[in-house]
């Protein structure tokens, strides 16, 4: 669905993102796992154009998207579920899922039935302000905003980050579900062995290389992953 070849990404005079390639099949959850600062982050906003590339190439469904205005990138079919949620608390829970449907023209209902039927919380506190929410609740209304634009391909950023232990099986067993459902998963993610669980494919990140990759089961069992990001 996605390839990355030779990306290369620069912020000031530091190399954050060093000529990386790797590819996303449709249908598939696949995971980059790093240290802080490895580049996932800066890898996953090129990917959406909110960072530009000093060179390379990101081809969606086999047409180069590296360039393109965000807005040209979402009605493509690609999604952002950015670190930290980026809500809009000030707006209640339903004015922030149907942002998340802005460049859509036809009725939402539908979806949004659905999207109360993955997160029945949101359904009860679809009136109240999304600053108020709890941060596992904040996360879904991110996942569900993120889902109103009919994505192809959805990418998270630390879903995960902050949140409890119980919340985490919850946030995993969503996107497990909206993977299932036909969306693909690109996914960024601190807890490594959550991810890897779920993941089709993982790709380890070191200071904006990739240094490892393999099938998300087979680096779980890696030993250097597992010293590294697994602590054991």
């Amino acid at each position: 669905m996605i390839e990355v070849e030779n990306l290369k990404v620069n912020y000031g005079g530091i190399e954050a993102v060093k000529g990386i390639s790797f590819s996303v099949p449709q249908g598939d959850i696949v995971t980059l796992i790093g240290a802080n600062g490895a580049g996932k982050s800066t890898t996953l906003r090129t990917i959406a154009g909110l960072v530009k590339a000093k060179s390379g190439s990101i081809r969606f469904m086999g047409e180069e998207i590296l360039g393109k205005d965000t807005v040209d990138i979402v009605s493509r079919g690609i999604t952002l579920v950015p670190e930290g949620r980026r809500l809009f608390p000030d707006l209640t829970v339903m004015e922030n899922i149907k942002i998340g449907a802005y460049l859509r023209k036809d009725k939402l209902d539908d979806d949004i039935e659905w999207i109360f039927d993955l997160f029945p919380r949101l359904k009860e506190r679809h009136w109240q302000l999304a600053g108020t929410l709890s941060g596992g609740e904040q996360q879904m209304l991110a996942v569900a905003r993120a889902l109103m634009s009919r994505p192809k391909l959805m990418m998270m950023d630390e879903p995960s980050l902050g949140l409890a232990p119980l919340i985490v099986k919850g946030i995993f067993r969503i996107i497990q579900e909206i993977n299932q459902r036909g969306v693909t998963i690109l996914l960024i993610e601190q807890n490594a062995n959550m991810a890897l669980r779920i993941a089709d494919m993982g790709y380890v990140m070191e200071t904006g290389a990739i240094t490892l990759q393999g099938p998300g089961k087979e680096l779980l069992v890696n030993d250097e992953v597992r010293q590294a990001y697994l602590g054991s």
